[in-house]
């Protein structure tokens, strides 16, 4: 889609507007213009430069659907028309391209679609989650506590995911600065040691020495074949990464890699858990918030085990029997879920096996915080020791042989 700038006439106050709308074509944004009860004056391309110059929407963070949210509930619970009050919200959005997400949402409103069907043509910006929250609010009359559900989602979403990235954070810091340093000593003072051995005859070099030399020579000859070959495995990876095999390994490797293993699978406990509380108190059914929590959960093997535990629901088990056993499930899950099936509370459990690992995960996070600096240590230590021993052993080889002096 593109972003028109458009200037148009309010006919019942003559008053001009001017607003975006994103559409295929001119002419589909003159038509969503016309739809908004707006005569059309002007319409041209918006384009938002970035720092290559090329054309690019600006990305909706969660911040601004959390905000969107919270806004929209407190004014339809005011008594507010949803219409009037997208409009409102709309006006108060800082960010251009959500500002016209959201009046295209508002034409295709007064159009006569539903609020729910509306976000779903816009899937990059409101996921499975939040279309279905609306559609559940929208058939209960309950749409400002869907959106007020949604706001705590996904505010609690995103502080747990801000505080895993803070973890792994340090450690990718430390582990630059450490390839930084030895890149240098390898590159500028390795070859200053070979220099001495090329002026003295019978020398020979420590084998550790002529490996790390022949690496230096290589990076400073032909440096441009280094960045060319750092770019084409980076880009293999990344590529690899996205097909079906490699987020299969990759999220294996999450889920067991010491020491983030442990804090992964909370992670996954905390978002399977709140996600699935929060569809089941908007009244999604069971079956669709399964699947709905699967997509969410971001993880292929639990994905996988979620379809599985589905299918189990669908001919008659209980979800907590249904999971028991589950390799790619902690044991306290199918547990709590099976006193919340007893007690008809699964709402309930639901929330506080999501309170109980969102704490784990902090807790988790502390953990390897500690473990992590020590560790970073070791692996700098043994790193300076290779790269140290591989010029110091020539300078004794040296006095050894009494050639120096």
């Amino acid at each position: 889609m593109l972003t028109y700038h458009y200037t148009a006439r309010d006919p019942k106050t003559g008053e001009k507007v001017n607003s975006e709308v994103q559409a295929d074509n001119e002419h589909a944004a003159a038509k969503l213009i016309k739809q908004n009860g707006l005569v059309p004056l002007d319409i041209s391309i918006h384009e938002q430069v970035s720092m290559f110059g090329g054309g690019r929407r600006k990305r909706v963070k969660i911040k601004d659907k959390v905000l969107f949210s919270r806004q929209l509930s407190t004014l339809i619970n005011a008594g507010l028309p949803l219409v009037q009050s997208l409009r409102n919200v709309a006006k108060q959005t800082q960010n251009k391209s959500f500002q016209a997400i959201i009046n295209v949402v508002i034409a295709d409103v007064e159009a006569g679609r539903s609020f729910s069907d509306s976000l779903a043509k816009h899937p990059d910006t409101f996921n499975a989650i939040f279309i279905n929250l609306v559609a559940a609010g929208e058939a209960s009359g309950t749409l400002d506590k869907a959106l007020e559900r949604l706001a705590d989602q996904q505010e609690k979403d995103a502080e747990i995911m801000s505080k895993v990235r803070g973890a792994m954070i340090y450690p990718l810091i430390v582990l630059a600065v450490m390839v930084l340093v030895v890149g240098f000593m390898i590159i500028k003072v390795l070859p200053q040691v070979g220099e001495i051995y090329n002026g003295i005859k019978g020398a020979e070099l420590p084998l550790l020495t002529r490996i790390l030399l022949a690496v230096s020579n290589f990076s400073r000859k032909y440096w441009y074949v280094v960045i060319i070959i750092l770019g084409v495995i980076g880009f293999l990876t990344s590529k690899w990464a996205r097909t079906g095999d490699g987020k299969l390994v990759i999220d294996r490797i999450k889920m067991r890699a010491w020491p983030f293993g442990e804090l992964f699978m909370k992670l996954y406990m905390a978002r399977f858990a709140r996600t699935g509380q929060t569809l089941v108190a908007a009244g999604v059914p069971l079956i669709q918030t399964l699947e709905i929590v699967g997509r969410s959960v971001n993880n292929v093997h639990i994905e996988n085990s979620i379809k599985k535990a589905t299918e189990k629901v669908k001919a008659g088990k209980s979800l907590s029997d249904a999971l028991t056993g589950d390799p790619f499930f902690l044991e306290l899950v199918p547990n709590m879920l099976k006193i919340g099936e007893e007690s008809g509370s699964l709402e309930q459990m639901l929330d506080k096996t999501a309170s109980y690992y969102e704490k784990e995960v902090d807790e988790q996070i502390k953990t390897i915080s500690t473990i992590i600096e020590p560790l970073m240590m070791v692996i700098l230590g043994i790193m300076a020791f290779i790269v140290v021993a591989a010029i110091l052993l020539p300078i004794y080889g040296l006095v050894g042989k009494n050639v120096v002096g």
